[in-house]
């Protein structure tokens, strides 16, 4: 089994170049994916090629959806990343602050 990162780790390597940043301030929503989902796997001690495995995908589709600001997955594919590792998708809406 590859090596797993603990996400803190990751995430704090990324925002030492401050336009990683700048950027994942200003798309915070799109980033908010990738970090939930990185978590929920490294919690679960399962690398990218094995959550692939459990959902019938190749493990490049995972590390695209782990990718900071990819965007572009749909909630059919969220539903059965939740449901590999063991957690509930939630949607939610939320006012906006000023």
């Amino acid at each position: 089994m590859a090596k797993l990162k603990d996400f803190k780790a990751i995430k704090n390597k990324w925002f030492k170049d401050p336009k990683v940043k700048e950027e994942y301030n200003l798309l915070k929503e799109e980033f908010q994916i990738a970090e939930e989902i990185i978590k929920a796997r490294t919690k679960a001690h399962i690398s990218q090629s094995e959550l692939a495995n459990m959902i019938g995908t190749k493990a490049p589709a995972i590390s695209r959806i782990e990718s900071p600001g990819y965007g572009r997955v749909s909630i059919t594919m969220l539903k059965k990343v939740a449901d590999a590792l063991n957690c509930k998708l939630q949607i939610k809406l939320v006012p906006k602050t000023r």
